[in-house]
């Protein structure tokens, strides 16, 4: 606790300086929309993420998101991860949440994974017709100038234990919540009420707008979909990959019993989506491997080994673990669940943006 106490009044004097011009930020040179998070871990940004890119696109603008694209082998790199013409499927190079949103959006935005965003902006802006950059995970990173900051709050641990890295999961202390212009609560759906929450927010930030969000599972693909395309001689049919596998049950008189694997920032909410989806799944067994894990053929033999221990049908897992299970062999069948975010008030949301 004594680090944590430091942590954090670092982490304040650090805004201070970027408050009062001490610190420089530098405007990306087109409107820039930040996303991001108060604590470490999951809060279900990324699908909120690529909901913002779909809005932006479907109005006309000329989208790209900057990423660091955490645990790559080369965080120094610039790799464009997704473009007209480019598609990175190795998320040893992108990061594994680049190529889940390239996956998810197609070429329908540019994405670029750079430690040094306010660089990959300038070159983008040479490279490509652009009119709104997306930082994504650009909470903290002050940097780079923003329009927009929007922050993501989980509502089952919204202070990540009140207290700052390392006695705690807060990346700075929750005074930054005065930064934000708009702020979601994400997965609203797992507690019992959120107005308790909204109304700290509000006490916190009386300008903020709130808005509400779950997560809903859209589809469950066969992970064979997922196995990648280099170029763009089949790109129409790898991204359009359509419904639930037809192999499904269809009542939860039939469930299918399963074993989830995941290696993300809070796995239990995966499994609890798992639970609440139509009675189609029974989780015999979970198995949660470190955030960002890149896994080998030993851990899927290790899968089934302990799927074969409790008589699960099959595995399932997200589409961010998915992206790096793609090309190693399975004998059992493998179910990747694709989620997207639902907002409280869409259409107010979409015109702030």
């Amino acid at each position: 606790m004594p680090f944590s106490h430091l942590y954090g009044k670092l982490s304040d004097l650090r805004n201070t300086l970027y408050d009062r011009g001490i610190l420089r930020s530098y405007p990306l040179g087109s409107r820039t929309i930040s996303i991001g998070n108060i604590t470490t871990g999951g809060t279900g940004k990324t699908p909120l993420v690529a909901y913002i890119a779909r809005i932006l696109t479907e109005r006309g603008e000329k989208v790209c998101i900057l990423t660091r694209g955490y645990g790559r082998s080369n965080p120094a790199d610039r790799i464009v991860v997704s473009d007209k013409n480019t598609l990175v499927t190795d998320p040893k190079l992108a990061g594994d949440e680049p190529v889940e949103l390239a996956r998810t959006l197609g070429e329908t935005v540019v994405i670029i994974a750079d430690g040094d965003r306010v660089a990959a902006a300038e070159w983008a802006r040479g490279a490509y017709d652009l009119t709104t950059f997306i930082l994504d995970d650009g909470f903290q990173h002050r940097r780079a100038r923003r329009n927009l900051d929007i922050l993501c709050i989980d509502a089952t641990n919204p202070w990540g234990g009140g207290a700052t890295l390392p006695g705690g999961r807060l990346r700075e202390t929750i005074g930054g919540v005065r930064r934000a212009h708009i702020v979601v609560i994400t997965r609203s759906d797992l507690v019992q009420e959120v107005e308790g929450l909204r109304t700290e927010i509000l006490r916190l930030n009386p300008k903020a707008a709130v808005f509400a969000a779950r997560n809903e599972v859209v589809r469950v693909s066969e992970l064979n979909e997922y196995k990648g395309v280099e170029g763009h001689g089949e790109r129409e049919s790898y991204w359009d990959l359509a419904g639930i596998a037809n192999s499904l049950p269809t009542s939860s008189d039939d469930s299918l019993r399963t074993l989830a694997f995941c290696a993300i920032g809070n796995p239990q909410n995966f499994f609890g989506l798992i639970e609440r989806f139509h009675g189609r799944f029974q989780l015999a067994e979970t198995r949660i491997f470190p955030d960002h894990h890149y896994y080998t053929q030993s851990d899927v033999e290790g899968l089934e080994t302990a799927a074969g221990g409790v008589e699960a049908a099959a595995l399932l897992t997200t589409a961010k673990d998915a992206v790096k299970v793609k090309d190693l062999s399975f004998t059992m069948p493998c179910y990747v669940v694709e989620i997207e975010i639902v907002l409280d008030r869409p259409d107010e949301f979409a015109a702030l943006l």
